[in-house]
């Protein structure tokens, strides 16, 4: 079955009820490795009950339809489907617990040729189920890398979405490593993503990776909460947007630098993978309060 443009744009999304405790804060705090070092009290207002605060980029999981490309009747080539970029716009800060609804829905979908594949351009609101109150708007690119030549099927092509900053080309202002541990992957899909390339050897290797893949909103996480430690003191509600590209997979195990520039284009930053001296999330952003 092949891709149908109006069928991804009207797909009946419906909208997710989803009620989490301080255990997932915790949770997801600790998927993202905080907490490795028993000393680091910066880390702790996020990993332990007193004053607990959830990290901003825990909205990526919350009011999520899951992995919905998966499901009959999307005509998506999801074994090749890969997320392309995450952006996310904070409102409020996160409660520590609660109960949030997402609403998602496809807003573009970009031909970029037979043998290059596509590109399907969706975004999440997240608000707070009790008062009301708009959380976040997320905003996901993910490469159809198996879709792409729609357009020559007679099918509609959006317009292709600008290009990010560039990253400067000078050395960064200041950069923070951050280990990945081995088993993360097992870890991070517990927040919800059950996609099996990051977990069964089989389909990652189907996918055409030599082993099963870190979930790049892990990596992606990750950066975010470099960005809060080295730029906010690690004060979660200063963060107001961030967003960046996945630009390569990481593999669980390796060290991440994320490096970040300062000047008149706001935060910037990009993550490379110490071990491989690969670049992972490219045009990276971030804008603090």
């Amino acid at each position: 079955m092949a891709l149908d443009v109006h069928t991804l744009k009207n797909w009946p999304f419906k909208p997710v009820r989803q009620t989490y405790t301080v255990r997932d804060t915790m949770a997801y705090a600790l998927s993202l490795g905080l907490g490795q070092d028993p000393m680091d009290m910066a880390a702790l207002r996020f990993v332990y009950e007193p004053q607990l605060q959830a990290l901003p980029m825990m909205a990526v999981v919350l009011g999520s339809p899951g992995f919905w490309a998966m499901e009959p009747g999307t005509g998506l080539d999801w074994v090749r489907l890969l997320h392309g970029e995450q952006h996310l716009e904070l409102f409020a800060p996160l409660p520590a617990e609660g109960t949030v609804v997402g609403v998602t829905r496809v807003t573009a979908l970009v031909d970029k040729g037979a043998d290059k594949g596509g590109l399907m351009l969706s975004e999440r609101e997240l608000t707070d189920a009790s008062t009301g109150q708009r959380l976040a708007l997320l905003k996901s690119t993910s490469f159809l890398r198996g879709d792409g030549g729609f357009a020559a099927r007679g099918q509609p092509s959006d317009p292709a979405p600008p290009p990010p900053l560039a990253t400067p080309d000078r050395a960064p202002d200041a950069v923070c490593d951050c280990p990945t541990r081995p088993e993360a992957a097992l870890w991070y899909r517990l927040n919800g993503d059950f996609n099996p390339v990051h977990v069964d050897p089989q389909v990652a290797a189907q996918a055409g990776f030599k082993q099963p893949i870190l979930h790049g909103l892990c990596s992606w996480g990750m950066a975010g909460a470099a960005l809060l430690r080295t730029l906010a003191n690690g004060q979660a509600e200063r963060l107001a947007a961030m967003g960046a590209r996945f630009t390569s997979p990481v593999f669980p195990g390796e060290t991440l630098r994320v490096e970040i520039w300062r000047g008149e284009a706001g935060i910037q930053f990009r993550t490379r993978a110490l071990e491989r001296d690969v670049v992972v999330l490219s045009h990276g952003y971030a804008r603090f309060n």
